[in-house]
C-alpha cells in the first residue's frame, strides 16, 4: 500500500512537469531519468514521437571512464556527452524536462554541464 502511494505521488509530480514541457522539432525536450546506480538523458521530439539523441552512464564511451554511474561526476559527464552529441546532429536549443525530480543534485549538475557544452535551455 505504501509503495502504491509513493508511485502515485511520483506520477502526479511528473504530470505537473509534463503539462508545461513539450518538445517540438525546433526545440526538442531533454528528459532526465536517474536511478540509484545510473543516470540517463534523452532528447525527444514529441511531435514526431522519436528519440533524437540519447546518452547514459551505461553507454560504451562513458562506462569505462566512470567507476560509478550514480554520482554528480557521472551526471556531469552525461550532460557534456549529450550536448556534444546533440550539437553534432544540429540541435542547439532544448527545453529541459526534469521529470519528477527536484532541480538540484545530479539533475542540476547534468543541466549545467549541458549548458556549458553549448546547449541553450
Amino acid at each position: 500500500m505504501k509503495i502504491d502511494s509513493i508511485k502515485k505521488a511520483a506520477d502526479r509530480r511528473k504530470c505537473h512537469v509534463r503539462k508545461k514541457v513539450f518538445g517540438t522539432p525546433e526545440r526538442p525536450r531533454l528528459s532526465v531519468f536517474r536511478s540509484n546506480k545510473h543516470i540517463y538523458a534523452q532528447i525527444i521530439d514529441d511531435v514526431g514521437g522519436a528519440t533524437l539523441v540519447s546518452m547514459s552512464t551505461r553507454a560504451k564511451g562513458l562506462r569505462e571512464q566512470l567507476p560509478q554511474g550514480g554520482n554528480k561526476k557521472a551526471a556531469e559527464a552525461v550532460g557534456e556527452a549529450i550536448a556534444k552529441q546533440a550539437l553534432g546532429v544540429g540541435i542547439k536549443c532544448v527545453c529541459f524536462d526534469r521529470n519528477r525530480y527536484k532541480f538540484h543534485g545530479r539533475t542540476k549538475v547534468l543541466a549545467d554541464a549541458a549548458r556549458k557544452a553549448g546547449l541553450v535551455f
